[in-house]
C-alpha cells in the first residue's frame, strides 16, 4: 500500500506553495532529518586522531569509519530510490532515519575495531534512505518557484548536522570518551528522527513506479542521455571529495605544529559550518531569481579559493579559508540538487539517487586518495590533488552555463 492520496482539487497542481503551513512542516521536519543524517555520517570525523592513536592505525586507515559509511551509502542510495519509487517517500526516510539511529547507539558499546567497522558499514545502508529519497520529495511536493529555497533550507540541516555532530563529539570526547561521544549522537539522532516522524506530511503528489529493474534501467540511460545531468552528478562528485578531504585531514594538520590544537578545540573549527547553514539558503534564492548556471561557477571558484588559502602557516587564515571553502561548497550542493531535481522529468527518485551517489562516491574515492597522499606530501599534497579537482569542476560548471545558454 503506498502512501499518497489523491489530489482533491486543481488548485495543488503547482505544489505545495512557500509559507504555508504544510510548506513550513515540511521544511522543518527535512531539516531535522537533514540534522540526523548528517550528524551521524560525520561525527567521526574529529574522532579519527583518537582512532589512529587508540588502535595504532594510519590516518588513511582511520578514515575508513567515514568513507565505509559514506561508500556504502553511495551504493545504497539507487536501491532506495527505486523502493520510494514504488512504495512512496515517507516511509523509506522515517525508517532510515530510525534504524541509523539505533546503529549509532550500537557503535558507542563495542571495543574492537572490526566491530566498529561493521556496524559503520550497516550504518551507511541505513543512512541512504534520507537523502535519496528527500530530493524527489521536495521535487514533486513543493511548488517549482520555491524549490531553490525548500533545497537549500533542507541542505542547511544537513549542515548544521553536521556541524553539530562533529562539534558535539569532539568535546565530548575530550572530556569523557569517544564511546560516550558516540552515544550522544545517538540519541539525539533519534530525537530528530522522531521530530521528522511528527512533522512530515504524507505524499500527495506521489505516483507509484513498477519495481521493475528494466524500468529502472530505463530510468538510468534517460538520465544519462540528458545534456546537463551526467555533468550535475560529475559535479556533485568533486564538490563533496574535495569538501570532506579538507575536513577529513585538518584535524591531523592542526593537530601538529605550527597549530598544536587540542581535539575539542580542532572540534570548534567544525562551527564553520553554520556557514552553510545560511549560504546554502541564500545562494538557492539567488540561483531561483538569476538563474542555476550563473551562480554554480561562482561558488565553485569559491571553493577553490579557499582551498588555496588552506597552505598559509597562519591559523587565522587557515580558518578563513575553510569558512570560504564552506560557503562555496554548501552554496555549490545546493545550486546542483535543484538543478537535478527540477531536470529530471521522470524517475525523479531514480535521479535525486545518481546525483547522490556521485555525491558519496566522491566522497569514498576522493576522501581515501588524498588521505594515502599524506603520507607523500602533507597538507600540500593533499592540496595540489583537491585543486585538480575543483579546477575541474569549475570547467564543468563553465560548460553548464554554455549549454544553458546555448
Amino acid at each position: 500500500m503506498t502512501e499518497h492520496k489523491p489530489l482533491p482539487s486543481s488548485s495543488e497542481d503547482s505544489g505545495i506553495r512557500s509559507g504555508t503551513m504544510p510548506f513550513i512542516r515540511v521544511q522543518i521536519a527535512l531539516f531535522l532529518g537533514g540534522f540526523s543524517t548528517f550528524s551521524l555520517v560525520y561525527c567521526v570525523q574529529p574522532l579519527l586522531p583518537l582512532f589512529s592513536h587508540d588502535y595504532g592505525i594510519s590516518p588513511a586507515q582511520a578514515s575508513v569509519m567515514l568513507s565505509t559509511t559514506t561508500g556504502t551509502m553511495s551504493v545504497m542510495l539507487i536501491v532506495a530510490s527505486v523502493l520510494s519509487d514504488r512504495f512512496g517517500r515517507r516511509g523509506i526516510m522515517l525508517f532510515s532515519l530510525i534504524a541509523a539511529a539505533l546503529l549509532m547507539v550500537a557503535c558507542a558499546v563495542v571495543d574492537h575495531f572490526q566491530t566498529l567497522f561493521v556496524l559503520r558499514t550497516l550504518q551507511g545502508v541505513a543512512l541512504a534512505g534520507l537523502p535519496a529519497v528527500a530530493m524527489a520529495y521536495l521535487a514533486e511536493e513543493i511548488e517549482f518557484s520555491a524549490l531553490g529555497y525548500a533545497m537549500g533550507f533542507y541542505i542547511s540541516g544537513n549542515a548544521l548536522g553536521g556541524m553539530s555532530g562533529r562539534f558535539i563529539t569532539a568535546w565530548v570526547a575530550e572530556h569523557s570518551s569517544w564511546q560516550m561521544a558516540l552515544a550522544v549522537i545517538g540519541v539525539l539522532a533519534l530525537l530528530m528522527a522522531i521530530g521528522c516522524w511528527k512533522l512530515l506530511p504524507p505524499s500527495r503528489r506521489f505516483h507509484p513506479r513498477p519495481l521493475q529493474l528494466a524500468v529502472m534501467w530505463e530510468g538510468v540511460r534517460a538520465h544519462f542521455r540528458d545534456v546537463r545531468l551526467p555533468w550535475l552528478f560529475l559535479v556533485g562528485f568533486l564538490l563533496m571529495g574535495s569538501f570532506v578531504s579538507v575536513y577529513n585531514y585538518l584535524a591531523f594538520r592542526l593537530a601538529l605544529s605550527p597549530f598544536s590544537l587540542s581535539t575539542g578545540q580542532i572540534g570548534s573549527v567544525f562551527l564553520l559550518y553554520i556557514i552553510g547553514m545560511f549560504s546554502s539558503t541564500w545562494v538557492g534564492r539567488l540561483a531561483d531569481r538569476f538563474g542555476l548556471s550563473r551562480v554554480l561557477w561562482v561558488v565553485v571558484t569559491l571553493m577553490l579559493g579557499g582551498v588555496l588559502l588552506t597552505l598559509v602557516e597562519t591559523l587565522w587564515v587557515v580558518i578563513v579559508g575553510v569558512a570560504i571553502l564552506t560557503f562555496g561548497f554548501f552554496s555549490g550542493h545546493a545550486v546542483a540538487s535543484s538543478w537535478v531535481g527540477r531536470r529530471a522529468k521522470t524517475a525523479r527518485g531514480l535521479a535525486s539517487a545518481l546525483y547522490l551517489w556521485a555525491y558519496y562516491f566522491g566522497s569514498s574515492i576522493i576522501g581515501t586518495l588524498s588521505g594515502t597522499l599524506w603520507g607523500f606530501g602533507g597538507w600540500h599534497a593533499i592540496v595540489a590533488c583537491l585543486t585538480t579537482c575543483l579546477a575541474l569542476c569549475l570547467v564543468v560548471a563553465v560548460y553548464l552555463r554554455r549549454v544553458e545558454q546555448g
